[in-house]
């Protein structure tokens, strides 16, 4: 792989940071039918950075670039994407001392989450960053993103995965896509900032950070999402009206292994013993449910409510203030592994990776 940074060719690869370029408009370039993935980024990506003022540019970690053969729209990624990058990061962990995960924005959030499981115990940064604008375009957010992303990617007290856009530094489990179009596009309405572009100067908070929680090796888990890769796992959405009909038109599918539902609120759903049926049943067969609030901010409390109570008895889970993102990937990766129906309840309720 070849440097493109300016310091890297005096450098060893364990001072490195590793680019690994997944997809995403930030490398999409115009054509005649509209934007389309454009081609040799690593050169484009040194190129943009020469845009920065020489002392930034001179304090840019030394680092090597990779690109997917088949780029990732990620609109369509699947868990078997997140195995790919988890894996892929795995295989190079003891040759760089950090990486940054260039990606599309639409399920972006999505892959931090998953990473941050399979990742646990991580002993440097992953920083997982993209564009709402191509790195050649007019005002690019792009070249800022990779900036933040590289200089975080080189802070040895960071030790997680993370993802940085427009100055701020999120738990990648804790992250959420806020905005369609805006360039401060991600949020982490939750948790605080693990850090921040303050000025020229890039800070982390390591108080904020799981580097002073964890201790000892990476206890990294990688199973195989091709068991959870077909839609063994649903994500439920109440709205006025729905019916135990319609419920249990998803989790009376034996296909089904798992189910995340939004709820009203704090955790409520409508006053339907029938709904409450369909639930318990699921849950009796093995399957493994958990809620959230479909409020953004805040946690759900099951029974904090009359129209919420009964669900702790149906074999429901509380996922407290875990993002869509968080709670969705965490399911998947508990269902890949071959464990009793109490082991993977018990998982579910633990915090992993400061995602509750």
């Amino acid at each position: 792989m070849p440097p493109y940074s300016p310091l890297a060719s005096s450098l060893t690869p364990q001072e490195r940071v590793l680019v690994i370029y997944t997809g995403g408009t930030i490398g999409m370039q115009p054509h005649a039918n509209g934007l389309a993935p454009g081609g040799d980024f690593a050169a484009r990506m040194a190129t943009a950075l020469t845009q920065l003022p020489l002392a930034h540019q001179q304090a840019l970690p030394a680092y090597d670039v990779v690109s997917y053969a088949t780029l990732i729209d990620s609109s369509a990624a699947t868990p078997l994407t997140w195995q790919q990058i988890a894996r892929d990061i795995s295989d190079q962990l003891t040759s760089y001392t950090g990486f940054v995960i260039i990606h599309g924005t639409d399920t972006l959030s999505w892959t931090a989450a998953s990473l941050a499981y399979q990742l646990q115990g991580l002993d440097r940064p992953v920083i997982v960053t993209g564009a709402m604008q191509p790195l050649e375009a007019p005002n690019s957010d792009a070249l800022d993103n990779l900036h933040g992303a590289l200089q975080f990617a080189a802070q040895p007290a960071l030790q997680e995965v993370a993802v940085y856009f427009a100055g701020q530094l999120l738990r990648g489990a804790r992250a959420i896509k806020q905005h369609s179009e805006a360039i401060d596009a991600f949020a982490s309405p939750n948790y605080p900032l693990l850090g921040e572009r303050v000025g020229d100067d890039f800070v982390y908070y390591p108080s904020r950070g799981l580097g002073v929680q964890q201790r000892g090796a990476p206890r990294f888990e990688l199973p195989d999402y091709r068991l959870v890769s077909q839609g063994e796992v649903v994500r439920i959405t109440l709205w006025p009206s729905i019916t135990a009909w319609q419920l249990e038109a998803w989790l009376g599918d034996a296909r089904v292994k798992g189910a995340l539902l939004q709820l009203w609120g704090a955790g409520n759903l409508p006053d339907d013993p029938n709904l409450l049926d369909v639930l318990a049943s699921a849950s009796g067969e093995g399957k493994l449910l958990a809620a959230i609030s479909q409020c953004p901010q805040g946690s759900v409390q099951l029974g904090a409510y009359a129209a919420g109570h009964g669900l702790s008895d149906a074999g429901v889970l509380a996922g407290d203030a875990m993002t869509p993102e968080a709670a969705f990937t965490k399911l998947v990766h508990i269902l890949a592994q071959p464990l009793s129906l109490e082991d993977q309840r018990q998982r579910f309720l633990t915090p992993l990776v400061g995602e509750r």
